[in-house]
């Protein structure tokens, strides 16, 4: 770390005396200059990797500088200083593509976090997660090419990240690349879905307990925050948290701290927010279903993750390298599409997106004859063109798919589970039980993870 050159912003002399003493134990050299005009001449005359600039000075602001960065050196990452407390100048510093913040008084730990973080990302670009192989994101169409630019660009700051997008569009996939292309990609990725977690124990979820702290608490528990330490924790349908809780999750997150339930004392953490939900969250807020406040801070930057309605030239290349992979897991030739096959698919609607798409062509290269894919082998409803009118909002329509799969899911696990009990684990006597050919058991027993 000796060739790394931080350069300190700050009309403070006492404030600049404390990060070079704190920076310099660290290994690294050090800048410092009290205004905007000296750190511009300081930035043009030699490289920097990171810059620290307090938000208030005598010429200027600290956003002008991440201004000046974003333009004219943009591998310098730039870090702002702000009063304790200024939330709106943090959230438009990382608008303007500030890496993070820190608040005063400045905590030393804290602080010597975000240097190594972003210290790190130097590191991270030099070997980037290709999003354009991932299953979710294939496409050639202009809105997933954005999309992939926008998520390595994301990458690089670690600013809170709001994804949007309907059910099954690749909403944690997007998250996912976010974390793996940044300087966190070591630390953990801990993905929760808000929705799931029985409303009374989403505090200690999230923030862990004491022994003793109430009825069951029989030891110490570290929280979802805690696990995440150092790295990226990612709130699936964040919508779905109570009201009270998004209080707390507001304090946790502004103040990079946590108190388990039942304990005074806090804990420092460092934790990249990114959330996501298929609701409309601006509408949550208004109909006062989501608190404004918590809206604005994890809204720094939001991310539209676009329909596979929106971009159904992609569906044909989707298609086919879904069934490249059956191919490879399976060990069998890889099954044709059909032209018909291909017209149905593009007419229809899919209220389920990619996460539909990918259950259409494992189920219909199970029931495929002679290797090719018709569109009667797709089992698409008889007018895709139009939704139910009972259900006629695609997340609505979804999200009532999601639910009838996971039943059937059940009851067909369940089901395969008595054939192989009763022939002794023979797959393909239990295959011959059911009436279906071995092939489509082994597709069933790897779909449900029963091998």
């Amino acid at each position: 770390m000796n060739s790394k050159t931080v350069l300190i912003i700050d009309d403070e002399p006492d404030i600049r005396e404390l990060l070079e003493i704190t920076i310099s134990r660290m290994g690294l050299h050090t800048e410092a200059v009290g205004c905007v005009a000296d750190a511009l001449h300081c930035l043009a005359s030699k490289p920097i990797q990171l810059c620290l600039t307090d938000i208030k000075l005598p010429d200027g602001t600290g956003l002008d500088i991440v201004r000046h960065i974003q333009q004219h050196c943009s591998d310098t990452a730039v870090a702002v200083i702000t009063a304790f407390g200024s939330t709106e100048l943090a959230v438009e510093a990382l608008k303007a593509g500030a890496f993070d913040f820190i608040n005063k008084p400045l905590a030393v730990d804290q602080l010597r976090n975000l240097i190594k973080s972003a210290l790190r990302l130097e590191n991270s670009q030099a070997s980037p997660v290709d999003s354009s192989r991932n299953t979710r994101l294939l496409g050639e169409s202009e809105q997933i090419r954005r999309l992939r630019e926008q998520i390595n660009k994301l990458a690089r700051s670690q600013a809170p990240v709001y994804i949007s997008g309907e059910s099954g569009s690749g909403k944690e996939v997007v998250a996912r690349l976010i974390h793996a292309n940044g300087p966190r990609s070591n630390a953990p990725f801990v993905p929760v879905n808000c929705g799931a977690i029985p409303g009374e124990l989403v505090e200690s979820e999230f923030f862990g307990h004491v022994k003793g702290s109430f009825t069951g608490a029989y030891g110490d528990k570290e929280g979802l925050f805690e696990a995440a330490n150092g790295g990226t924790l990612f709130l699936d349908e964040v919508a779905d948290l109570p009201l009270s809780m998004q209080v707390k999750l507001l304090r946790a997150i502004q103040e990079k701290a946590i108190r388990r339930v039942g304990s005074n004392q806090e804990i420092p953490v460092d934790v990249r927010i990114l959330s996501a939900t298929h609701r409309d969250l601006a509408k949550e807020v208004a109909a006062e279903h989501f608190r404004s406040d918590l809206f604005y801070r994890i809204n720094v930057i939001e991310v539209q993750v676009p329909s596979l309605r929106q971009r159904k030239e992609d569906i044909p290349l989707l298609a086919r390298f879904m069934l490249e992979k059956i191919a490879r897991e399976w060990d069998i030739t890889a099954p044709q599409l059909s032209d018909e096959a291909l017209s149905a698919l593009n007419a229809y609607q899919f209220p389920g997106n990619v996460r539909e798409l990918e259950n259409i062509i494992e189920r219909a290269a199970t029931l495929c004859e002679g290797n090719v894919i018709r569109a009667s082998d797709l089992s698409l409803p008889d007018s895709p063109g139009q939704l139910p009118e009972a259900i006629s909002e695609p997340n609505h329509l979804a999200q009532a798919t999601g639910d009838i799969e996971a039943y059937v899911s059940s009851i067909e696990k369940a089901i395969i589970l008595e054939a192989l009990e009763a022939n002794d684990g023979n797959k393909t006597e239990s295959a011959r039980m059911l009436g279906i050919t071995f092939r489509q058991f082994r597709y069933k027993l790897k779909k449900y993870e029963m091998e």
